[in-house]
């Protein structure tokens, strides 16, 4: 068993759900001090460490500790594969980013490694926006990438992401007598209808020659107040992933155009914006990329999901997503992560950010 291989466990093994990660930021923190290479600072549950030997690029590599809370942090190792929760987004991932960042002592670029809290949850307790509320100019860099698991291959930008509300009016009136009233619910059953229609065949965007297929879907449906009453409201919440040519506002003047023709806003049908979030084109010109993505063995694919690349570019930071473990089993009971794979990935970055044709 590799040096790597046992801290991916021991990460494994130490809880870290969002909004409790001081513990894993604590080892962290006492494995990077002890590299004296490197500038270590922590700002609460993030820490940051950094390289000055004066060279033309900054590169960041980031990487968040938290895992969501569905399961025990228990690590299990079968033949080359570790499962447990956690072990694929991200902590095997960030097991190699800790040890790159303690060994690369001559990097040919300079290097600001990220090891951030809160990712799992809403964006606005993220702990890089913690970071650039504190100090900005350490997310500063000129290009970024982002431990997300993507199975060893480059995933390029990310999707947008939007939740609205759509609120149908009625009026109650007791189920013995309907026609008293107006089910709200019932009047929901065309725009179902029509989002599920629009669900089924994605639009499908073309950027830098990498496909982005949207989606709609209905997460949510509420209504109704008791068993004999005629619904007076319902509600259905719809998310909707967009590919980076569009913004929110563009990406809710579509949905608006496939709800408003059920609605009736004389009525009181109302639609709320509940968040949004842009995606990042993927940037496939920028040089660190171009050479990961040979590194990587020339694959790249789009990154369906939202991440943290559109944080770094809306800084003006192109980024991408690179990292151990197949995305399709984040946050899944069956969460794993290829001891094989992770090695592969750490071999990569050793060699791209020691690529003297960066320097």
């Amino acid at each position: 068993m590799t040096q790597l291989d046992e801290l991916a466990i021991d990460l494994v093994n130490l809880a870290s759900p969002s909004r409790h990660e001081g513990a894993l930021a604590d080892l962290v923190e006492a494995r990077l001090n002890a590299a004296a290479h490197l500038e270590v600072l922590r700002i609460g549950d993030n820490v940051i460490a950094r390289t000055s030997l004066g060279r033309r690029r900054r590169v960041v590599v980031a990487g968040h500790l938290d895992t969501v809370s569905t399961g025990e942090a228990i690590a299990r190792v079968e033949g080359r594969v570790l499962w447990g929760l956690g072990a694929a987004d991200m902590k095997g991932t960030v097991a190699a980013m800790l040890l790159l960042a303690a060994s690369l002592e001559e990097p040919t670029v300079d290097l600001t490694w990220i090891f951030y809290a809160r990712e799992e949850i809403g964006r606005s307790e993220s702990g890089l926006l913690e970071i650039e509320r504190v100090d900005p100019t350490l997310l500063e860099g000129e290009v970024a990438i982002l431990g997300e698991p993507t199975d060893g291959v480059v995933e390029a930008g990310c999707q947008g992401t939007l939740r609205v509300s759509i609120t149908l009016a009625g009026v109650t009136a007791h189920t013995a007598r309907p026609f008293m009233g107006i089910n709200a619910i019932h009047r929901s059953v065309p725009l179902l209808a029509a989002l599920a229609a629009e669900g089924a065949n994605p639009r499908v965007a073309l950027i830098d020659g990498v496909p982005f297929a949207e989606q709609i879907q209905v997460v949510g449906i509420s209504g109704g107040s008791a068993g004999n009453v005629v619904p007076g409201s319902a509600t259905i919440v719809v998310n909707h992933r967009f590919a980076p040519d569009r913004d929110v506002d563009q990406a809710l003047s579509w949905v608006r155009s496939i709800v408003d023709p059920h609605l009736d806003v004389d009525s009181g049908d109302v639609v709320v914006l509940d968040d949004g979030a842009n995606g990042a084109a993927p940037h496939l010109d920028d040089a660190v990329l171009q050479r990961l993505i040979e590194l990587g063995g020339g694959a790249v694919r789009a990154k369906v999901g939202w991440t943290d690349v559109a944080t770094f570019a809306a800084l003006g930071v192109p980024a991408a997503n690179f990292g151990a473990g197949d995305p399709l089993v984040a946050h899944h009971p069956d969460e794993r992560v290829d001891l094989d794979s992770l090695a592969s990935v750490h071999r990569i970055l050793s060699e791209l950010l020691s690529d003297p044709a960066l320097a």
